[in-house]
């Protein structure tokens, strides 16, 4: 097992830069979770550690070797495809094995690797089939095998589990943390799926136009992140944002937009603008009851009720049309332009600098 490192790290195809002076480290040992929109530069971060693209600018390193010239077989490392990129004319037990083979590994020692990922990922009763008799599970738990055999320095997984339906990427997910704790290999996982992220790293890797927005912890990129992207886009629904003047009047924050108008209890003086941009997480916004002492309230128009199940989520129109989310029980007796009013539970409200867009703190 290794560290990896990025050093200040850019890659450009002609004039596009995909990654703009990206710096992380990653420990021995962890699983760090690349994540964002298509075009954010996650798979050219992974694509510059399994050596498959070239870089521009600054270092890669795995351990304590700078691996920018060394030849993607030489790396150490094994990959997981999304698409699992198996042999479709050899059985489960041969693609397990090709690598070791290539490798010249004898043949008991092949035996022994292929026989405890079989048992490890509960595949050994597969391993005379061959991949077009397999499930798209299972054929990602053969590309998952063959990664493992390898017995690598670090394991590189470019969105694994995009080809498979909503219930086995659950229980996948779940099982590939498993392993990757069982055998403690340095792993970057990269996907687009937010939910991924935040249930199976051990850090979390925000990107954006190239550039890391944010890394942390998934509760620390969900509790305090660092600008309106990050805020935007961790967390499921999405956050709401809403443009609002900011002052205080008798110790009191005063965010107000329009008709609307909301005062906060504890005021910092740390110099909020007078101009914000506020943030509210649709499961911190309920309808508004006075025993619950929340912060409000907000008087809005309802614009669709979206019932999923255990909950409602319920679309407001407030103050020239901005909207917010707000939950709701599953039975919420509320249609498209009736009158209602929720509230927010207190210090759930993210402030952000309109200009910059970066974050200044919760009230």
């Amino acid at each position: 097992m290794a560290t990896v490192t990025y050093e200040g790290v850019g890659k450009s195809f002609g004039e596009v830069d995909a990654l703009k002076d990206f710096s992380l480290e990653i420990s021995d040992g962890e699983f760090v979770v690349l994540v964002g929109p298509s075009g954010s530069g996650k798979t050219t971060a992974l694509r510059l550690a399994a050596g498959l693209e070239a870089v521009t600018s600054g270092d890669v390193k795995i351990g304590d070797r700078v691996v920018n010239r060394v030849a993607p077989k030489d790396r150490d490392i094994a990959m997981v495809f999304q698409d699992y990129a198996l042999y479709p004319q050899m059985t489960v037990e041969q693609n397990l094995a090709f690598g070791l083979r290539m490798r010249r590994m004898s043949k008991t020692e092949i035996s022994e690797r292929v026989r405890r990922a079989s048992e490890m990922l509960g595949i050994s009763d597969l391993l005379q089939r061959k991949p077009k008799a397999l499930s798209g599970g299972q054929r990602q738990r053969v590309a998952l095998g063959r990664a493992i055999v390898r017995e690598p320095q670090v394991f590189l997984m470019d969105e694994p589990l995009s080809n498979l339906d909503a219930k086995l990427r659950v229980q996948t997910r779940s099982e590939i943390k498993r392993l990757q704790e069982q055998v403690r290999t340095t792993t970057i996982y990269v996907t687009h799926d937010q939910v991924e992220a935040m249930t199976m790293g051990d850090r979390v890797v925000v990107m954006s136009g190239g550039v890391l927005a944010q890394v942390g912890d998934p509760r620390t990129v969900y509790e305090q992140p660092a600008n309106v992207f990050v805020a935007g886009f961790i967390g499921s629904p999405a956050m709401s944002f809403a443009d609002m003047s900011a002052g205080t009047q008798n110790g009191h924050r005063v965010l107000s937009r329009g008709e609307v108008r909301i005062e906060v209890e504890n005021v910092r003086e740390d110099g909020i603008p007078a101009e914000v941009k506020v943030g509210v997480r649709p499961e911190h916004a309920r309808l508004w009851r006075e025993e619950e002492h929340l912060v409000g309230p907000v008087k809005g128009r309802v614009e669709y009720v979206e019932m999923l199940g255990r909950e409602s989520l319920v679309g407001f129109s407030i103050a020239d049309d901005t909207q917010l989310v707000a939950m709701a029980p599953a039975d919420v007796e509320l249609a498209p332009g009736d009158s209602a009013m929720f509230g927010i539970e207190p210090g759930r409200l993210y402030l952000f600098d309109p200009e910059t867009e970066t974050a200044l703190g919760r009230v």
